[in-house]
């Protein structure tokens, strides 16, 4: 094999990948401007920018960027970036600073706010011109363009890189509302919205931290998950007494004592004691597991009452708890088919504003008379409307309103807030969602596919009799050897059994596994194979001793494993497989859900009626190879059922795949996991029914936002270029629609999913 790397392979050997917090962003479209400004640093190969949880996940090649260059041009762009480690430290402050901002920027608009109030409702004037005009420019200055700086600043970098967003037009809104105060005094008879302009900007400070609460308490999932580790253990020394370390300072290898209620500290595995850990942090469920030696343990799950000694085996970022936040934070900032849709319209939306505000400017100032008329209508109910003297005035009112009212904010939040809310609240329930687009594809559910064992079943199945025409001891020997190197259930419940009549094995000299076939093994230089009926049917070894048994064993729902010796069939084994018990339970209540429920399984016709009998699956196809799985899902796909398959082995993995939502058990194979777009972490298909109800609330809540944020828009923009809005009232109403996409996200976590 040639050793020189490709084009390809050099550039992957030199990517790098880093992330960030990012601190000041206000809406979606920020973000997409400090993605943009990624994106164009020379050598960063891909940028990604998520508003809902403030990151910046930057893909770059190591020995053609200069790293620096993140902060420099992200601070450039009116943004900054900051160590991902301090980001919840960063995040209060950022909370800190906006509520000084909003406080200080209220402190100075409230007597303009008063003033301006007074003037229109009543016709009071504090003093003769030109004093209150000049009072206006002085208090509002502070407001616009020092406590208002970051916005201003990134107005201005917009234009430098023609890339706008929502802060944009808060300060092409406001700096031109200020400049109409200044045109005034220089003694252009037009009407002066300086004391507007502090509005805007004031209301706008009020959106923005509402929005940063909101926003934080939409995330509050991770922030959950990352309390729930424990922050010390009893770290066994070895005279054999324990002292309190930090669980930081963990080792692998490293014995800790857990005593009774405590938190595990890290995963490992139990090497002394007995007793009982709740693992509903992982699982979902409350009901503790029983535990002994030999058991893993997960970290942040709660000892019973039996004192442990656990041997760690993870630690950091391969902790379990670990892995299912950095799922989490990855789903939460994924994007979904139907926000590609939004993001191409909000990208496009700040352009067609301001082209809509300088349309609404012209035709004022063109067609005046018919704009006069339709203020004229509305006068007696809009007090606003009369304080305007010029064409300009009503010019730059329309005008500004307009730039001030439309708000791609409600559109870029409507799909990550929920996005967050959703994916935490499964997190927490045991239910992991790899990918935002599992959360769209799994609300059109109406087929789920099963796997049998390890699905439906416990997938711990146990030897329930055996036949042969060897010494039974022998026999168990033979058969348990030659299952010992597999990492099938059914082997393992062969190996198991025979361990339990204190029988010995033989270590294989040669081993081969047959997916979904059988297996070979080389046992004191003679060949050995076990396998299903059809399997020996193919290798042309005769079972007909056997038949009898094996008639009676697959009546009663037994799987079969036969051996053989050679080309001579020497015994069988019955195995069977308990359900679990809340399946039946879970699959009544996809049947109420209207969901066609099919088994897929490659054991035999009979045992996989028998249980599907049990259960109430609805189709069985059985002696299935992995390939035939793909095979019957595709088929279900061609006639239009949208397909979730749930399985937990190896074989279920390329099935997985193919349905169009895999959802793993997270007692199975790791190999399934990642193939899977949902994992259960517990291995209870009531987490089924659970995630597809959390997919079609989180798919209707982000339905709801979607709608109320174009109704907002379509509503309000039109009001605004007919010079019905008065500028500081657009404000609020664009600050509010915002709030209101986020607060209807937060009410998921209310939504019941059992």
């Amino acid at each position: 094999m040639s050793k020189v790397k490709t084009a390809e392979q050099r550039t992957h050997t030199q990517s790098e990948y880093t992330e960030y917090s990012v601190q000041g962003m206000s809406c979606s479209s920020c973000a997409l401007t400090v993605e943009k400004t990624l994106k164009h640093i020379p050598g960063v190969t891909n940028a990604h920018v998520s508003f809902a949880d403030k990151k910046a996940r930057i893909t770059y090649l190591r020995d053609k960027t200069d790293t620096r260059l993140f902060k420099k041009k992200v601070k450039q762009a009116g943004y900054s970036l900051e160590n991902i480690r301090d980001r919840v430290r960063q995040e209060a402050a950022h909370v800190r600073k906006e509520k000084v901002r909003l406080l200080w920027a209220w402190a100075l608009t409230v007597p303009l706010t008063v003033k301006m109030l007074g003037e229109m409702f009543f016709g009071f004037f504090i003093a003769k011109p030109p004093f209150p005009l000049i009072l206006d420019l002085i208090i509002a200055f502070p407001v616009i363009f020092i406590i208002g700086f970051p916005v201003i600043r990134a107005t201005i970098f917009s234009f430098r890189t023609v890339s706008f967003n929502m802060d944009s037009l808060i300060g092409i809104g406001t700096i031109a509302a200020f400049s109409t105060g200044i045109l005034r005094l220089t003694g252009l008879e037009i009407e002066s919205f300086a004391a507007v302009g502090a509005m805007i900007m004031s209301i706008n400070f009020i959106g923005n931290y509402l929005k940063e609460m909101a926003t934080g308490r939409a995330s509050r999932a991770i922030k959950q998950l990352l309390e729930l580790g424990a922050k010390s253990a009893h770290l066994i020394v070895k005279n054999g007494s324990t002292r309190e370390v930090p669980v930081e300072s963990l080792k692998i290898g490293d014995l800790v004592l857990v005593k009774p209620g405590e938190k595990i500290p890290v995963d490992g595995v139990i090497v002394e004691g007995e007793s009982s850990v709740n693992e509903a942090i992982a699982t979902g469920e409350s009901v503790p597991v029983d535990k002994f030696p030999g058991h893993k343990v997960i970290g942040a799950t709660v000892n019973g009452q039996g004192a442990l000694k656990v041997r760690i085996e993870k630690i950091g970022k391969e902790t379990f708890l670990a892995q299912i936040i950095r799922m989490v934070e990855q789903a939460q900032s994924s994007k979904i088919p139907i926000q590609t849709f939004v993001d191409r319209i909000t990208a496009v939306f700040v352009p067609v504003i301001l082209a809509i505000a300088m349309g609404t400017f012209v035709f004022w100032l063109v067609f005046p008379e018919t704009g006069k008329a339709i203020i004229s209508l509305f006068t007696p109910i809009l007090p606003w409307l009369t304080l305007k003297t010029s064409l300009v005035s009503l010019a730059l009112f329309a005008a500004i309103a307009t730039i001030v009212i439309a708000c791609p904010c409600a559109l870029g939040l409507a799909t990550p807030t929920a996005l967050m809310v959703g994916m935490g609240k499964g997190a927490i329930n045991g239910i992991l969602i790899r990918n935002g687009e599992a959360i769209q594809t799994a609300q059109k559910i109406d087929t789920v596919v099963f796997d049998k064992t390890g699905t439906i079943t416990s997938g711990k199945p146990g030897v329930v009799d055996f036949k042969t025409s060897y010494d039974s001891k022998q026999f168990l020997r033979l058969a348990a050897s030659v299952e010992s190197l597999s990492e099938h259930p059914l082997a393992a419940a062969v190996v198991s059994y025979a361990k339990q009549q204190h029988v010995t094995l033989i270590k294989p000299a040669k081993f081969t596994s047959l997916t979904g076939k059988g297996i070979t093994a080389s046992l004191n230089n003679k060949k050995y194979t076990a396998g299903s009926k059809k399997y020996f049917t193919e290798l042309d070894i005769r079972v007909t001793q056997f038949q009898a048994e094996i008639n009676t064993y697959q009546g009663k729902g037994y799987t079969v494993i036969i051996f053989a010796e050679g080309k001579k069939a020497i015994g069988i084994i019955a195995v069977t497989d308990t359900i679990k018990p809340d399946s039946k339970q879970a699959l009544e209540k996809l049947h109420n859900l209207g969901i066609q429920t099919v088994m897929l399984t490659g054991d035999n016709k009979k045992s996989a009626v028998s249980i599907a009998a049990n259960v109430g699956i609805d189709r069985v196809h059985a002696e299935l190879l992995p390939r035939d799985k793909i095979t019957m899902i595709k088929r279900m796909q061609k006639r239009g059922r949208t397909v979730a398959m749930v399985g937990d082995g190896i074989n279920d993995a390329p099935a997985l795949k193919q349905a169009d939502v895999g959802i793993a058990i997270g007692t199975g194979t790791d190999i399934a996991i990642e193939a899977a777009d949902i994992t259960l972490v517990g291995g209870s298909l009531e987490g089924v029914v659970r995630a597809i109800k959390l997919s079609k609330a989180t798919f209707r809540k982000i339905i709801q936002n979607l709608f109320w944020a174009f109704f907002y828009n379509v509503i309000a923009i039109p009001l605004a270029v007919l010079g019905l809005l008065h500028p500081a009232i657009a404000e609020a109403a664009m600050a509010l629609s915002s709030i209101n996409v986020v607060s209807n996200s937060l009410r998921l976590k209310r939504v019941g999913i059992d």
